[in-house]
């Protein structure tokens, strides 16, 4: 299966760290996280990267291959710095569309098994969901159908806590159908409205919400895992993984 791994993004609110380093290739508890995505890939039996870069890019090309061991196809986002992710998937389309493949966001780190669970999953459409009753105003939050609980009805940054059953982490794996469907979508959307407002959550969203994708969340429970964007993350996420909860065996 190949895997698409978006690290175009410039990171800005984690400058000076950033200034010369793109945020995926930032270290926590001495490891890149880059390099954590890359060995989850490698242990779910992803055989293919499609690698979305932009800012900084040379230095991803300069490990990413290494890291991997496997092929890895690039694509650039010429327009980071003026776009949001879903510009960013959607430069991945040639490669991808019409095709299976999981999707991941390239500054989160997590637990290795959560990877596991979304791409061993029976559902061709899925996405990893971190339960949690604390959502705020950044997490993207997911709706679930009371009658079905792990279908998914909307996803979405600003939806009210109050309903959302967990937050969407960054890892999903689509099915060779929806594959077509959504960048088509992703288009369309950024013809409307813009790639400065569109991120792919919005064409999740969307897709859901018409009834065109059945998009399952697979509940990931106390497995770790967390988005960087900040540095107050970054320290949160230091002292988490000092503190054991990533096995050391599996980060």
């Amino acid at each position: 299966m190949k895997a698409v791994l978006l690290v175009a993004g410039m990171s800005s609110r984690l400058r000076p760290l950033t200034d010369d380093t793109p945020k995926c290739l930032l270290s926590v508890a001495g490891v890149p996280i880059l390099r954590r995505c890359v060995t989850a890939l490698r242990s779910a039996g992803v055989t293919e990267i499609v690698a979305v870069t932009g800012y900084l890019e040379d230095t991803i090309k300069a490990v990413l291959g290494d890291w991997f061991g496997g092929p890895v196809t690039y694509r650039r986002n010429d327009i980071f710095n003026q776009t949001q992710n879903g510009a960013s998937l959607l430069c991945a389309r040639d490669v991808v569309e019409g095709q299976p493949f999981v999707m991941l966001d390239g500054d989160i780190v997590f637990d290795p098994e959560v990877l596991r669970l979304v791409v061993a999953s029976e559902h061709a459409d899925c996405l990893a969901l971190r339960p949690a009753d604390d959502l705020g105003e950044e997490e993207v939050k997911v709706y679930v159908d009371p009658a079905d609980r792990t279908r998914v009805t909307r996803i979405h940054v600003s939806l009210p806590p109050a309903d959302a059953v967990g937050e969407s982490i960054g890892i999903e794996k689509f099915s060779a159908a929806t594959s077509a469907v959504l960048f088509k979508t992703i288009e369309a959307r950024i013809a409307e409205h813009g790639a400065k407002t569109e991120y792919y959550e919005k064409a999740f969203d969307q897709l859901c919400q018409e009834g065109t994708l059945t998009l399952r969340a697979i509940d990931v429970g106390t497995l770790y895992c967390a988005e960087i964007d900040t540095p107050d993350d970054l320290a949160v996420v230091q002292r988490a993984l000092e503190a054991g909860a990533i096995p050391p065996g599996t980060r």
